[in-house]
């Protein structure tokens, strides 16, 4: 069975040889999470910290740090789930094979709260200043919560049944809150508790939040699962955890009788202040906005309470094995939510919504002389409409049917097969002045930016160079080129020159127009169907996780997708020769995030040998 508490899998993680203590006093002030990220590269063991300094609660970190110690954390539970999907996917299933679905009626019961009037939760009480004050990076604004569980539930259906339990970025300290009376709550707007915020409001109710954190791990991977709408976490986590979620109805807001810290309140109607800036997974500062301030009543805790943290930044990071356990659960719900849809992978290297791929079928009129993306289109538009995959910038499409063995997740075979296939003059698909992820500052402003979708179907229309071709030339100023995999060029370029009236005129920036003027759609550099301008072109093409990040985290592609031989027909654009991506840094994009090196000399010591990270980092 799962586990009941945060502290059982702590200590099954010892018992296991998955864990490792740290008995000398860490500093939450940047120190911690610097050990978190090394141990977490280094590919190593949870981390329990015993001595956290300026508080009396031990915290863990990297217990989610590889997939294979996720699957081990739910071994009890994950091929129960997996049957319960698949009877969801197809419930013909049962009768063709009801042996293998025979954990499917006890994992039914689990799904259901088990509403309890005590709980270890309710053992002592404290206040948002005792808390570990978890601080990632050296300009973050404050502490805040990196594994929080934010309960809220509906106004116009009141309960359980139709509760969000979500992972919001809740700041405990710094900025303008009042110390241990207010905390921050910062959500995406396409979030669940956006939906019970507004009905609240509409209703003219108080809305209450109640925000746990640690308890049975099973909470906490559900906080990010995502369920269709209408379907509340809580039951997903009693199914992954093999036992009912206890639950506390008190008047002051619901509590998880199994968490290791709950925090209660109210969100304030009539107040906003400035959260942030935080470091974030894009892997640049997420700067200082408005965001609803949470009037907090209590904040209890069971005695033998573990703070358990992560750290967001560039990934991968831990959250990488959510991402890869998610889909290895809810992979095959997919065909059945978007038709025609047969996989997606939203690519955690570059920021996780900045680029999806997706594999679709394309049968729409199959005895055309010549095939290109129709259905493919229509599937585009629906992932454009699906909970989180909405906030997808780009959308790289193929057809099924041109390679049925290709995996999604391989990378650069998907890159090459759409690159060998794409057909610039059609293929390029522009949504402007629409929503982007929050904390993307790549767009036009806070929640705004465009998308493209990248669509390709058919035999291979060109051969993909692997060498850069002879005669190769660029304008001055532009240098450095490097293949970054077949067929794309990375291009290092002059700095990007804002200009208010360049934006006025909407004239082109003044580096693309020298590029794009200096070569035609015959010169040998269009043999490259795809063109990264970089401001450090090495760095960019060195790594594919790296061209991943600037190519996708620094481009609007509206404002930065430029072509060769570029026109505009009947409002669609298009390109004769190889379309050019902007990456480079832009005046209003967020700062990188980079670590402080005094913490990170003070860490080093720690792997010297004799210490505690000796062999790990």
């Amino acid at each position: 069975m799962g586990y009941p508490s945060l502290r059982a899998c702590v200590a099954d993680l010892q018992r296991a040889g998955q864990l490792v203590r740290i008995d000398d006093e860490i500093d939450p002030h940047l120190e911690a999470a610097e050990i978190q990220r090394r141990v977490y590269h280094a590919k190593g063991p949870a981390i329990l910290f015993t001595r956290v300094k300026g508080c009396r609660f031990p915290m863990v970190s990297n217990l989610f740090g590889t997939l294979d110690r996720t699957r081990f954390l739910f071994r009890d539970m994950l091929d129960a789930v997996r049957h319960l999907v698949e009877l969801k996917v197809d419930p013909a299933n049962f009768w063709k094979n009801p042996w293998r679905y025979r954990d499917v009626p006890r994992t039914l019961w689990f799904l259901r709260p088990k509403f309890v009037r005590s709980g270890p939760i309710l053992e002592a009480t404290t206040t948002i200043g005792e808390l570990p004050q978890l601080v990632s990076w050296p300009n973050d604004g404050g502490a805040f919560i990196t594994l929080p569980q934010a309960y809220t539930e509906d106004a116009d259906r009141p309960g359980w049944r139709h509760s969000n339990l979500g992972m919001y970025r809740v700041q405990l300290s710094g900025g303008q809150y009042q110390a241990d009376r207010q905390i921050g709550l910062h959500y995406q707007i396409h979030r669940g508790i956006g939906v019970h915020h507004a009905a609240a409001l509409r209703k003219g109710v108080p809305f209450r939040v109640s925000i746990f954190v640690g308890g049975p791990p099973a909470l906490t991977l559900s906080a990010v699962m995502p369920l269709p709408e209408g379907m509340p976490e809580l039951t997903f986590a009693g199914a992954l955890g093999g036992r009912r979620v206890r639950l506390i109805d008190q008047p002051g807001g619901m509590l998880a009788a199994d968490a290791d810290f709950c925090i209660t309140g109210t969100v304030d109607p009539n107040l906003q202040l400035p959260e942030g800036p935080f470091g974030d997974h894009l892997g640049y500062y997420s700067l200082a906005h408005p965001f609803p301030v949470l009037n907090v009543d209590k904040v209890y805790h069971r005695k033998d309470a573990i703070w358990p943290f992560t750290v967001v930044g560039r990934p991968p990071q831990e959250d990488t094995s959510f991402g890869a356990i998610i889909h290895e659960i809810t992979g095959p719900i997919i065909p059945t939510v978007v038709h025609g849809i047969h996989a997606v992978h939203a690519v955690d290297a570059a920021g996780v919504h900045p680029l999806l791929l997706a594999i679709g079928s394309e049968r729409y009129v199959p005895y055309a002389p010549r095939r290109k993306p129709q259905e493919l289109l229509t599937s585009a538009n629906a992932l454009f409409g699906q909970g989180q995959l909405s906030l997808a910038k780009y959308l790289l499409m193929i057809a099924k049917e041109d390679a049925p063995d290709l995996d999604i997740h391989d990378i650069p075979r998907f890159f090459q097969h759409l690159l060998e296939r794409i057909d610039w003059t059609s293929d390029v698909h522009f949504q402007t002045s629409t929503t982007i992820d929050t904390l993307d500052y790549s767009g036009s402003g806070l929640n705004e930016g465009s998308k493209v979708v990248l669509a390709a179907v058919g035999p291979p229309r060109r051969v993909l160079p692997t060498e850069l071709p002879r005669g190769l030339r660029l304008p001055d100023g532009f240098g450095e080129p490097r293949i970054a995999m077949p067929g794309v060029l990375v291009v290092q370029a002059p700095p990007y020159l804002a200009s208010q009236e360049r934006k006025r005129l909407e004239e082109s920036e003044p580096a693309i127009s020298a590029f794009i003027g200096a070569h035609g759609p015959s010169d040998a550099i269009n043999t490259f169907p795809l063109i990264v301008l970089a401001d450090d072109a090495e760095f960019a093409a060195r790594t594919l996780n790296n061209f991943l990040w600037v190519t996708f985290t620094r481009s609007n592609p509206a404002a930065d997708i430029a072509g060769i031989g570029a026109f505009t027909w009947q409002k669609h654009w298009g390109c004769h020769g190889s379309l050019i991506i902007d990456a480079r840094i832009k005046p209003h994009h967020a700062p990188p995030l980079v670590e402080d090196a005094d913490v990170t000399r003070r860490v080093d010591a720690l792997a010297a040998p004799g210490r505690a990270l000796h062999g790990i980092i």
